[in-house]
């Protein structure tokens, strides 16, 4: 019989633990009826007036830091959970995790909380594999890494965006032990990024020192140009060797994929976030070496190489060249301390790949909006821009709405629409400037605000018009409403003009 998904990630996270014992049975239950000699704590948001409160968050203003929990060992961090109410978009690359183990001056985590949950660029999604499980739609977060302490534990979280952190939820659950075994290892998560990659030189995922093993991988890439940038291999160079002892065949074949990347998660493996291979995709990967850590005595350098496909200005092509795409990772390891110091990590608003600028609020449209004979009205909604959206309501697939904004200066960039989807909303074509540039059914059995990439425009100065107009509803909908939140423009951080030629900066560097 085949053993059920859920079933399976549950084995595989009580039998790769070091936090719990293994036995011989094979049974993934086995060991739960042993007296334990340790006591069960938590460190919680919990209101402090828990007998008639329910304040259960934290705010955190900009700049700020939120202090989740001071730990007195030795004991282990054996689950955590968040869940954030943030004004910024892209709110989980904005704030910074920081853990430090027995008192150390230089945490042994330090990265953005998405990317530290296994999702990159500040994205909200769901997926599940055994140290993590994110679900929500990407707003719950679950982490089972074991950490262990002798000493103590703080650990900490900053704001790094100019918008406040209203509501952090935690659970911090742990055990306290009377003494860890000798030869217990800490705990080590590092961001780092590269934007664009420099040409080269293989991109670098960790540079480490002492004793201990490597456990996982996440990689974040944005598309600079369209292609496929994953034909390059990985590297492992273990105690200070000259040669790799671990060299890969590619990136998607380190990832435990082949034949190019598709969204999909497990338990070791997974791509929960893959859009494309063009301008301005995103993706993220993780591969974790869970049945297969990778064992060092002194030294570890982990490099991977940033190579694929690319189209040249003379019309010729290479489907093997380096590409300067932005990419960003987190290394995750065990070592014994102390570890060696790290770069500086970038601040909030330099690991984002674009910056977004607002155009359009629909809430404040509908006041000057033209529309057919149907209501429209402001909505109050969370999870949208300032809570609340534009919405219509049309009883048939007539309806239609027009609203038009104004900019000052001519900009290229690629536009997003964010709609909101629910159970009674229709099927609708949008056009700018009467040029349709999207259709999209809006059902969703539940409220959901939902960002639609609008492709690459190039805007003149002046007004310009959004027009949506409704073209039918699916079978599973039960009305033709609109929700509309916002226009937005994406500007990336870094791109490369058109008429520059890969070959040309490979040569300079």
């Amino acid at each position: 019989m085949k053993q059920p998904r859920l079933g399976l990630a549950l084995a595989l996270a009580l039998t790769a633990s070091p936090a719990l014992a293994q036995f011989p049975t094979g049974h993934p239950l086995s060991g739960l009826e042993k007296l334990k000699s340790f006591e069960s704590m938590r460190a919680s948001s919990s209101d402090k007036n828990w007998p008639d409160g329910n304040g259960d968050a934290r705010p955190i203003q900009p700049g700020g830091t939120l202090t989740l929990a001071e730990l007195d060992g030795p004991g282990t961090i054996t689950h955590i959970w968040f869940t954030i109410a943030h004004d910024a978009p892209f709110y989980s690359r904005l704030l910074t995790l920081r853990f430090y183990w027995d008192g150390e001056e230089h945490p042994s985590v330090e990265c953005p909380v998405g990317d530290f949950f296994g999702l990159g660029h500040g994205v909200d999604k769901p997926f599940m594999s055994v140290p993590i499980r994110v679900t929500s739609d990407g707003r719950a977060r679950n982490c089972y890494w074991p950490m262990p302490f002798k000493k103590s534990a703080r650990l900490t979280v900053s704001n790094e965006s100019d918008k406040p952190c209203h509501a952090f939820f935690y659970y911090i659950d742990w055990q306290k032990h009377a003494s860890l075994p000798r030869d217990t290892a800490y705990f080590h998560a590092m961001y780092r990024q590269e934007h664009p990659c420099v040409m080269g030189r293989n991109y670098l995922l960790a540079d480490l020192e002492g004793r201990g093993h490597y456990v996982g991988t996440i990689q974040s890439v944005y598309h600079v140009s369209p292609g496929w940038y994953g034909e390059g291999d990985d590297f492992f160079f273990i105690d200070g060797e000259k040669e790799p002892r671990l060299r890969g065949t590619g990136t998607e074949d380190y990832f435990c994929d082949a034949w190019g990347f598709r969204q999909q998660d497990g338990p070791f493996y997974g791509t929960p976030l893959w859009e494309g291979y063009n301008t301005g995709d995103r993706s993220t990967a993780y591969r974790f070496h869970i049945p297969d850590p990778v064992v060092f005595q002194k030294s570890l350098r982990v490099e991977i190489e940033h190579k694929g496909s690319q189209s040249f200005p003379d019309g010729k092509g290479s489907g093997f060249i380096e590409r300067d795409d932005l990419m960003s990772s987190v290394a995750l390891w065990y070592q014994t301390e102390p570890h060696k110091k790290w770069p500086a990590l970038p601040p909030g608003p330099e690991r984002l790949p674009f910056r977004e600028a607002t155009l359009l609020k629909g809430h404040a449209a509908v006041a000057q909006a033209k529309h057919s004979d149907h209501p429209i009205e402001i909505q109050p909604l969370g999870g949208v821009t300032d809570g609340k959206q534009l919405w219509f309501k049309p009883g048939d697939d007539k309806g239609w709405v027009e609203i038009t904004f104004k900019l000052e200066q001519e900009q290229t960039a690629e536009l997003v629409g964010k709609m909101v989807h629910s159970r009674d909303y229709g099927i609708y074509r949008v056009k700018l400037d009467g040029q349709q540039i999207a259709q999209h059914d809006l059902y969703h059995p539940d409220v959901t605000p939902t960002p639609h990439r609008w492709g690459a425009h190039k805007l003149a100065a002046g007004e310009h018009t959004l027009r949506f107009e409704c073209v039918g509803k699916s079978s599973k909908s039960t009305g033709y409403l609109l929700g509309f939140d916002a226009l937005t423009a994406r500007i990336a951080v870094y791109s490369r003009p058109p008429n520059v030629d890969l070959r040309t900066l490979q040569k300079k560097n």
